[in-house]
């Protein structure tokens, strides 16, 4: 069961949504992706999203200065009506899995059938200089001066 440390609410598109994290880098992420009235809290223990928001509502967390902002409470009703009451669906069952055609069988290579691939090897060119003009230009080269 996934646990997380940090929980609070975020604005997007004029609409306050519960938010889950691990820490708080997840505010600038928020932020990054156009996200607004950013509030989130540490958690005083990894807590599932059911505890999480359970315990939001517990601290009156949708009060501040004695005023309660009622889009947040409304979102955490919201939640915990999504995460507590809603009765979970129930899967659809997976389609059984269809057993693959087995692959063709290779035949075995054959000496004919390596010796058909392989290109014919070819002669070296000729040198169009022969040994005595190389050994010749060869002679009247100067050491190098090391």
């Amino acid at each position: 069961m996934t646990t997380y440390k940090i929980a609070g609410v975020s604005k997007l598109n004029g609409e306050f949504r519960v938010r889950f994290a691990n820490d708080m880098t997840r505010v600038k992420v928020l932020a990054k992706n156009g996200h607004s009235d950013i509030d989130l809290i540490e958690l005083k223990e990894p807590m599932t999203k059911e505890d999480a928001v359970a315990f939001l509502l517990s601290i009156d967390f949708a009060t501040r200065d004695g005023k309660t902002n009622q889009d947040v409470q409304t979102a955490l009703l919201a939640e915990l009506d999504k995460r507590v009451y809603a009765p979970k669906a129930e899967k659809a069952p997976k389609a059984p899995k269809v057993a693959k055609a087995p692959k063709a069988v290779k035949a075995k290579p054959t000496l004919e059938s390596i010796a058909a691939k392989a290109p014919a090897k070819k002669a070296a060119p000729k040198s169009t200089v022969t040994r005595k003009e190389v050994e010749a230009q060869l002679a009247d080269m100067e050491d190098a001066p090391f």
